[in-house]
């Protein structure tokens, strides 16, 4: 049995038709006419077909195509490489002048180092050799002689 004919269900459905609503045609609205040259209105043309049926109608004109833009004589890709290898060459030649700049600095702070490092050490090497007629603190020894003990087997 089939859910359709099943005892629940009255044996007969209402059908309920649906009719569509027309819609009242648009009122169509004229364009305004624009004036026309009377140079501008394309001529008529009449063409006789084989069966002996003539066609008028306005001739069309074929459409142009459009025109190819010329080439220049330099592709676009070779003037950015060009530019791009300008550019890296100024760049190249501040980076040289910078690297160039920082050696020398380094040189200058280099001897700098070593000029305080010799007058600091100079004068340390003055203090410690010259008396000054003071007396150092300190004990000398006077060795006159070395007694030396050798063990014999």
């Amino acid at each position: 049995m089939y859910p359709e004919q099943g005892p629940h269900l009255p044996a007969q459905r209402a059908i309920e038709v649906h009719q569509p609503t027309p819609y009242p045609p648009a009122v169509a609205v004229p364009a305004p006419l624009a004036p026309v040259q009377p140079g501008t209105v394309p001529a008529v043309a009449s063409i006789v077909l084989p069966d002996g049926r003539v066609v008028t109608g306005y001739a069309i004109n074929p459409a142009q195509p459009e025109p190819v833009a010329a080439k220049p004589p330099v592709s676009r890709t070779a003037v950015n490489v060009a530019l791009g290898g300008a550019g890296f060459l100024a760049v190249c030649g501040g980076l040289m002048l910078l690297t160039s700049f920082i050696a020398a600095l380094t040189a200058f702070i280099t001897q700098l180092i070593t000029l305080a490092a010799v007058i600091f050490g100079g004068w340390i090497a003055v203090q410690l050799f010259s008396a000054h007629g003071r007396p150092r603190g300190g004990v000398t020894f006077n060795i006159r002689r070395a007694v030396i003990k050798r063990n014999k087997f």
